[in-house]
Protein backbone atom coordinates (compact mmCIF):
# COMPACT_ATOMS: atom_id res chain seq x y z
CA UNK A 1 0.00 0.00 0.00
CA UNK A 2 1.08 3.62 -0.98
CA UNK A 3 -0.04 6.96 0.19
CA UNK A 4 1.04 10.51 -0.49
CA UNK A 5 0.19 13.16 1.20
CA UNK A 6 1.46 16.91 3.13
CA UNK A 7 2.19 18.12 6.02
CA UNK A 8 2.59 21.97 7.52
CA UNK A 9 3.49 23.65 10.43
CA UNK A 10 3.61 27.26 10.54
CA UNK A 11 5.54 28.80 13.77
CA UNK A 12 6.04 32.43 14.81
CA UNK A 13 9.01 32.44 12.93
CA UNK A 14 8.48 30.00 9.88
CA UNK A 15 7.22 26.86 8.33
CA UNK A 16 7.92 23.32 7.53
CA UNK A 17 6.12 21.10 5.11
CA UNK A 18 6.28 17.36 4.88
CA UNK A 19 5.39 14.68 2.19
CA UNK A 20 5.18 11.43 2.97
CA UNK A 21 4.65 8.23 0.78
CA UNK A 22 4.37 4.64 2.75
CA UNK A 23 5.88 1.45 2.56
CA UNK A 24 6.12 -0.99 4.91
CA UNK A 25 8.57 -4.01 4.05
CA UNK A 26 10.00 -6.74 6.45
CA UNK A 27 13.42 -6.97 7.05
CA UNK A 28 16.37 -8.53 9.33
CA UNK A 29 19.47 -7.31 11.11
CA UNK A 30 21.35 -6.91 14.34
CA UNK A 31 22.62 -4.44 15.98
CA UNK A 32 26.17 -5.66 16.83
CA UNK A 33 27.84 -6.58 19.81
CA UNK A 34 30.00 -3.72 20.79
CA UNK A 35 28.80 -2.25 24.63
CA UNK A 36 27.18 0.94 24.98
CA UNK A 37 28.60 3.91 26.93
CA UNK A 38 28.29 3.37 31.02
CA UNK A 39 27.99 6.95 32.03
CA UNK A 40 25.03 9.24 31.68
CA UNK A 41 22.11 8.72 29.92
CA UNK A 42 23.14 5.49 27.81
CA UNK A 43 22.05 2.98 25.52
CA UNK A 44 22.43 -1.14 26.46
CA UNK A 45 20.68 -4.19 24.45
CA UNK A 46 18.66 -1.27 22.49
CA UNK A 47 17.15 0.30 25.56
CA UNK A 48 17.86 3.83 28.17
CA UNK A 49 19.48 3.47 30.83
CA UNK A 50 20.47 6.53 33.54
CA UNK A 51 24.23 6.36 34.47
CA UNK A 52 22.58 4.24 37.88
CA UNK A 53 21.88 1.73 35.40
CA UNK A 54 17.93 2.00 35.90
CA UNK A 55 15.95 1.86 32.30
CA UNK A 56 14.92 5.21 31.18
CA UNK A 57 11.56 4.99 29.35
CA UNK A 58 11.11 8.64 27.52
CA UNK A 59 7.24 10.19 27.98
CA UNK A 60 7.11 13.74 27.41
CA UNK A 61 6.06 16.82 25.11
CA UNK A 62 7.70 18.83 22.16
CA UNK A 63 8.22 22.39 22.73
CA UNK A 64 8.91 24.90 20.36
CA UNK A 65 11.60 27.02 22.34
CA UNK A 66 13.02 28.52 19.30
CA UNK A 67 10.56 30.65 18.12
CA UNK A 68 8.85 30.96 21.20
CA UNK A 69 11.68 31.85 23.69
CA UNK A 70 9.51 34.17 25.90
CA UNK A 71 7.43 31.34 26.71
CA UNK A 72 10.02 30.81 30.05
CA UNK A 73 7.23 28.44 31.74
CA UNK A 74 6.68 26.01 28.87
CA UNK A 75 8.94 23.54 30.23
CA UNK A 76 8.05 23.21 34.15
CA UNK A 77 4.01 23.29 32.93
CA UNK A 78 5.01 20.37 30.92
CA UNK A 79 6.58 18.65 34.08
CA UNK A 80 3.80 20.25 36.07
CA UNK A 81 1.51 17.71 33.71
CA UNK A 82 3.47 14.16 34.77
CA UNK A 83 5.73 14.42 31.63
CA UNK A 84 9.38 13.62 32.27
CA UNK A 85 10.82 14.48 29.38
CA UNK A 86 10.88 17.59 27.45
CA UNK A 87 11.83 17.58 23.59
CA UNK A 88 13.10 21.36 22.86
CA UNK A 89 13.32 22.93 19.64
CA UNK A 90 16.50 24.76 19.20
CA UNK A 91 18.38 26.66 16.00
CA UNK A 92 21.33 26.82 14.72
CA UNK A 93 21.13 29.97 12.96
CA UNK A 94 21.10 28.99 9.50
CA UNK A 95 16.94 29.32 9.04
CA UNK A 96 16.38 30.73 12.05
CA UNK A 97 17.63 32.81 14.90
CA UNK A 98 20.13 31.29 16.63
CA UNK A 99 20.21 29.36 20.36
CA UNK A 100 23.27 30.45 21.82
CA UNK A 101 25.21 28.91 24.05
CA UNK A 102 23.72 30.65 26.98
CA UNK A 103 20.35 30.25 26.30
CA UNK A 104 21.16 26.51 25.99
CA UNK A 105 22.37 26.50 29.30
CA UNK A 106 19.32 28.05 31.06
CA UNK A 107 17.25 25.80 28.94
CA UNK A 108 19.25 22.58 30.76
CA UNK A 109 18.68 24.33 33.89
CA UNK A 110 14.97 24.39 33.53
CA UNK A 111 14.70 20.81 32.61
CA UNK A 112 17.13 20.46 36.15
CA UNK A 113 14.95 22.25 37.62
CA UNK A 114 11.28 21.03 36.58
CA UNK A 115 13.04 17.45 36.94
CA UNK A 116 12.73 16.28 33.30
CA UNK A 117 15.43 14.75 30.84
CA UNK A 118 16.00 17.58 28.03
CA UNK A 119 16.23 16.22 24.46
CA UNK A 120 17.74 19.00 22.40
CA UNK A 121 17.59 19.49 18.56
CA UNK A 122 18.30 21.64 16.24
CA UNK A 123 15.29 22.63 13.59
CA UNK A 124 16.99 23.92 10.97
CA UNK A 125 17.38 20.91 9.04
CA UNK A 126 14.08 20.17 8.64
CA UNK A 127 13.51 18.47 5.05
CA UNK A 128 17.06 19.01 3.47
CA UNK A 129 16.86 18.28 -0.02
CA UNK A 130 13.60 19.32 -0.50
CA UNK A 131 13.10 22.20 1.50
CA UNK A 132 15.43 24.65 -0.03
CA UNK A 133 15.64 26.64 3.08
CA UNK A 134 16.85 23.77 5.48
CA UNK A 135 20.15 23.35 6.49
CA UNK A 136 22.17 19.94 6.31
CA UNK A 137 23.40 18.34 9.18
CA UNK A 138 26.93 18.64 8.83
CA UNK A 139 25.71 22.52 9.42
CA UNK A 140 23.81 21.33 12.69
CA UNK A 141 27.12 19.12 14.19
CA UNK A 142 28.68 22.38 13.38
CA UNK A 143 26.85 24.14 15.97
CA UNK A 144 26.91 21.58 18.62
CA UNK A 145 30.47 22.11 18.39
CA UNK A 146 29.94 25.30 19.23
CA UNK A 147 28.15 24.98 22.13
CA UNK A 148 29.72 22.12 23.14
CA UNK A 149 30.78 24.07 26.81
CA UNK A 150 26.97 24.05 27.64
CA UNK A 151 26.29 20.22 26.94
CA UNK A 152 29.99 19.01 28.79
CA UNK A 153 28.83 17.50 32.32
CA UNK A 154 25.39 17.50 31.53
CA UNK A 155 25.32 13.91 30.36
CA UNK A 156 22.96 12.68 32.57
CA UNK A 157 20.45 15.33 31.60
CA UNK A 158 21.00 15.88 27.94
CA UNK A 159 20.21 13.61 24.86
CA UNK A 160 21.23 15.70 21.75
CA UNK A 161 19.31 15.06 18.60
CA UNK A 162 21.55 16.03 15.92
CA UNK A 163 19.12 17.26 13.39
CA UNK A 164 15.26 17.58 13.26
CA UNK A 165 13.73 15.70 10.41
CA UNK A 166 16.70 15.91 8.15
CA UNK A 167 16.17 15.20 4.75
CA UNK A 168 12.57 15.61 2.97
CA UNK A 169 11.27 13.07 -0.01
CA UNK A 170 14.54 14.32 -2.00
CA UNK A 171 18.12 13.07 -1.69
CA UNK A 172 17.09 11.14 1.38
CA UNK A 173 19.22 8.06 0.08
CA UNK A 174 22.14 10.41 1.30
CA UNK A 175 20.64 10.07 5.21
CA UNK A 176 22.91 7.24 6.23
CA UNK A 177 26.25 8.65 5.35
CA UNK A 178 25.36 12.10 6.42
CA UNK A 179 24.21 11.35 10.11
CA UNK A 180 27.62 8.78 10.23
CA UNK A 181 29.44 11.54 9.55
CA UNK A 182 27.46 14.02 12.00
CA UNK A 183 27.74 11.54 14.81
CA UNK A 184 31.99 11.67 14.09
CA UNK A 185 31.99 15.17 14.54
CA UNK A 186 30.41 15.29 17.61
CA UNK A 187 32.45 12.67 19.10
CA UNK A 188 35.60 14.07 17.66
CA UNK A 189 35.14 17.45 19.27
CA UNK A 190 34.54 15.92 22.71
CA UNK A 191 30.93 15.46 23.09
CA UNK A 192 29.71 12.68 25.18
CA UNK A 193 26.44 12.73 25.24
CA UNK A 194 23.76 10.47 24.28
CA UNK A 195 23.01 11.49 20.52
CA UNK A 196 19.31 10.65 18.73
CA UNK A 197 18.92 10.79 15.04
CA UNK A 198 15.75 11.43 13.48
CA UNK A 199 14.68 9.60 10.24
CA UNK A 200 14.49 10.81 6.73
CA UNK A 201 11.42 11.26 4.52
CA UNK A 202 10.03 14.30 6.75
CA UNK A 203 11.02 12.20 10.02
CA UNK A 204 8.41 9.01 9.08
CA UNK A 205 11.02 6.93 6.48
CA UNK A 206 8.29 5.64 4.38
CA UNK A 207 11.44 4.56 2.64
CA UNK A 208 12.83 2.72 5.43
CA UNK A 209 16.12 4.11 5.10
CA UNK A 210 16.58 4.60 8.67
CA UNK A 211 15.04 1.26 9.65
CA UNK A 212 17.32 -0.53 6.73
CA UNK A 213 20.68 1.28 7.67
CA UNK A 214 20.37 2.13 11.38
CA UNK A 215 22.91 -1.25 12.96
CA UNK A 216 25.05 0.40 10.96
CA UNK A 217 25.10 3.94 12.28
CA UNK A 218 24.44 2.84 15.16
CA UNK A 219 28.07 0.87 14.65
CA UNK A 220 29.66 4.20 13.72
CA UNK A 221 29.33 5.86 17.11
CA UNK A 222 32.55 4.97 18.79
CA UNK A 223 30.19 5.39 22.21
CA UNK A 224 27.41 3.05 21.03
CA UNK A 225 24.95 5.51 21.91
CA UNK A 226 22.94 6.52 19.45
CA UNK A 227 19.01 6.82 19.87
CA UNK A 228 16.47 6.15 16.93
CA UNK A 229 13.89 8.37 16.46
CA UNK A 230 10.78 8.33 14.57
CA UNK A 231 7.99 10.75 13.78
CA UNK A 232 4.47 9.25 13.67
CA UNK A 233 2.01 11.10 11.39
CA UNK A 234 -0.02 10.06 8.37
CA UNK A 235 1.99 7.44 7.00
CA UNK A 236 1.36 5.04 10.53
CA UNK A 237 -2.46 5.73 10.63
CA UNK A 238 -2.58 1.34 11.17
CA UNK A 239 -1.55 -0.48 14.11
CA UNK A 240 0.20 -2.49 11.53
CA UNK A 241 2.65 -0.70 10.46
CA UNK A 242 3.21 1.34 13.92
CA UNK A 243 3.91 -2.35 15.13
CA UNK A 244 5.80 -3.56 12.36
CA UNK A 245 8.10 -0.32 12.72
CA UNK A 246 8.92 -0.38 16.40
CA UNK A 247 9.00 -4.22 16.90
CA UNK A 248 12.00 -4.67 14.19
CA UNK A 249 14.04 -2.10 16.60
CA UNK A 250 13.38 -3.51 19.47
CA UNK A 251 13.98 -7.32 18.02
CA UNK A 252 17.13 -6.25 16.91
CA UNK A 253 18.59 -4.84 19.68
CA UNK A 254 17.95 -0.99 18.57
CA UNK A 255 17.07 1.77 20.49
CA UNK A 256 14.41 3.54 18.75
CA UNK A 257 11.57 6.58 20.39
CA UNK A 258 8.78 8.11 18.81
CA UNK A 259 10.17 11.29 18.48
CA UNK A 260 6.70 13.14 17.41
CA UNK A 261 3.11 12.68 16.68
CA UNK A 262 0.05 13.48 17.21
CA UNK A 263 -3.92 12.34 16.62
CA UNK A 264 -4.71 14.07 13.52
CA UNK A 265 -2.49 15.79 10.54
CA UNK A 266 -2.64 17.02 7.05
CA UNK A 267 -1.18 14.07 5.49
CA UNK A 268 -3.05 11.63 7.19
CA UNK A 269 -4.38 10.51 10.32
CA UNK A 270 -2.19 8.80 12.70
CA UNK A 271 -3.65 6.22 14.62
CA UNK A 272 -2.63 7.59 18.15
CA UNK A 273 -4.27 4.24 19.98
CA UNK A 274 -1.91 2.26 18.92
CA UNK A 275 1.40 4.74 19.03
CA UNK A 276 0.75 4.92 22.33
CA UNK A 277 -0.13 1.22 23.49
CA UNK A 278 2.30 -0.20 21.46
CA UNK A 279 5.26 1.86 22.95
CA UNK A 280 3.92 1.23 26.10
CA UNK A 281 3.78 -2.65 25.03
CA UNK A 282 7.64 -2.51 24.09
CA UNK A 283 8.82 0.00 26.79
CA UNK A 284 9.87 2.46 24.16
CA UNK A 285 9.64 6.34 24.09
CA UNK A 286 7.25 8.80 23.19
CA UNK A 287 7.07 12.76 22.78
CA UNK A 288 4.26 14.44 21.66
CA UNK A 289 3.96 17.36 19.17
CA UNK A 290 3.42 19.47 20.57
CA UNK A 291 2.70 21.62 23.49
CA UNK A 292 1.09 25.29 22.01
CA UNK A 293 2.38 27.22 19.12
CA UNK A 294 0.93 25.17 15.88
CA UNK A 295 -0.58 27.37 13.46
CA UNK A 296 -1.35 27.10 9.46
CA UNK A 297 -3.93 25.06 9.60
CA UNK A 298 -2.62 22.46 12.70
CA UNK A 299 -3.88 24.77 15.15
CA UNK A 300 -5.39 21.16 16.67
CA UNK A 301 -1.83 19.87 17.49
CA UNK A 302 -1.19 22.15 20.49
CA UNK A 303 -1.88 20.37 23.51
CA UNK A 304 -2.80 23.54 25.45
CA UNK A 305 -4.26 26.72 23.96
CA UNK A 306 -2.28 29.78 24.12
CA UNK A 307 0.67 28.16 25.97
CA UNK A 308 -1.83 28.10 29.20
CA UNK A 309 -1.28 24.52 31.32
CA UNK A 310 -4.93 24.97 33.00
CA UNK A 311 -6.62 24.82 29.31
CA UNK A 312 -5.80 21.14 27.74
CA UNK A 313 -7.16 20.62 24.18
CA UNK A 314 -8.84 17.74 23.09
CA UNK A 315 -5.17 16.57 21.90
CA UNK A 316 -3.99 17.55 25.20
CA UNK A 317 -6.35 15.37 27.62
CA UNK A 318 -5.88 12.72 25.57
CA UNK A 319 -1.98 12.73 25.35
CA UNK A 320 -1.91 13.03 29.10
CA UNK A 321 -4.77 11.76 30.77
CA UNK A 322 -5.97 9.23 28.43
CA UNK A 323 -5.31 5.63 28.04
CA UNK A 324 -2.01 4.76 28.11
CA UNK A 325 -0.88 8.12 28.64
CA UNK A 326 1.51 10.40 30.62
CA UNK A 327 -0.60 10.11 33.67
CA UNK A 328 -0.55 6.24 33.24
CA UNK A 329 2.74 5.54 31.74
CA UNK A 330 5.44 8.33 32.83
CA UNK A 331 7.73 8.08 35.37
CA UNK A 332 10.87 10.53 36.54
CA UNK A 333 14.22 10.04 35.97
CA UNK A 334 15.91 8.45 39.19
CA UNK A 335 18.82 11.07 39.05
CA UNK A 336 15.41 13.75 39.71
CA UNK A 337 14.38 11.10 42.86
CA UNK A 338 12.18 8.95 40.68
CA UNK A 339 11.30 5.60 41.51
CA UNK A 340 12.57 4.34 38.38
CA UNK A 341 9.97 0.79 36.55
CA UNK A 342 10.46 1.94 32.96
CA UNK A 343 7.98 4.27 31.96
CA UNK A 344 5.04 3.09 34.75
CA UNK A 345 4.66 -0.13 32.93
CA UNK A 346 4.40 -1.82 36.34
CA UNK A 347 6.66 -2.66 39.07
CA UNK A 348 6.36 -6.63 38.39
CA UNK A 349 8.22 -8.96 35.79
CA UNK A 350 5.80 -11.09 33.37
CA UNK A 351 7.70 -14.42 35.58
CA UNK A 352 6.23 -12.67 38.95
CA UNK A 353 8.97 -10.97 40.56
CA UNK A 354 9.72 -7.27 40.83
CA UNK A 355 11.82 -5.46 38.26
CA UNK A 356 15.03 -3.87 39.94
CA UNK A 357 15.06 -0.29 40.64
CA UNK A 358 18.75 0.26 40.04
CA UNK A 359 18.58 -1.95 36.76
CA UNK A 360 21.95 -3.56 35.68
CA UNK A 361 23.75 -2.21 38.63
CA UNK A 362 21.82 -4.54 40.74
CA UNK A 363 23.10 -7.58 38.41
CA UNK A 364 26.78 -7.47 38.67
CA UNK A 365 26.93 -11.35 37.01
CA UNK A 366 24.93 -10.07 33.78
CA UNK A 367 22.11 -13.25 34.44
CA UNK A 368 19.36 -10.64 34.25
CA UNK A 369 18.33 -11.19 37.97
CA UNK A 370 19.10 -8.49 41.02
CA UNK A 371 18.97 -8.67 44.85
CA UNK A 372 17.07 -5.75 46.50
CA UNK A 373 15.24 -5.20 49.73
CA UNK A 374 16.18 -8.60 50.61
CA UNK A 375 14.40 -10.29 47.54
CA UNK A 376 15.35 -11.42 43.92
CA UNK A 377 14.61 -8.77 41.89
CA UNK A 378 14.35 -8.86 37.61
CA UNK A 379 16.78 -6.37 35.29
CA UNK A 380 14.15 -5.06 32.82
CA UNK A 381 15.21 -5.94 29.50
CA UNK A 382 17.97 -8.57 30.88
CA UNK A 383 17.64 -12.57 30.30
CA UNK A 384 15.43 -13.29 33.25
CA UNK A 385 12.93 -10.52 31.54
CA UNK A 386 10.25 -12.93 30.63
Amino acid sequence: MTKSSRRTWLTAAGSALAGVVGLLLPVFGTAGAAQAADSGIHVGNGRIYEANGNEFVMRGVNHAYAWYPGETDAIADIASKGANTVRVVLSSGDRWTETTSSQLASIVDDCKTSKVICVLEVHDTTGYGEDGAAATLGQAADYWVGVKSALRGQEDYVVVNIGNEPFGNSGYSAWTAATKTAISKLRNAGIENALMVDAPNWGQDWSNTMRDNAASVFASDPRRNTIFSIHMYGVYDTAAEVQGYLNHFVNNGLPIVVGEFGDNHSDGNPDENAIMATARSLRVGYLGWSWSGNGSGVEYLDMVTGFDAGSLTAWGNRFFHGADGIAATSTRATIYGGGGGGGGTGGTAPNGYPYCVNGASSDPDGDGWGWENSRSCVVRGGAADH
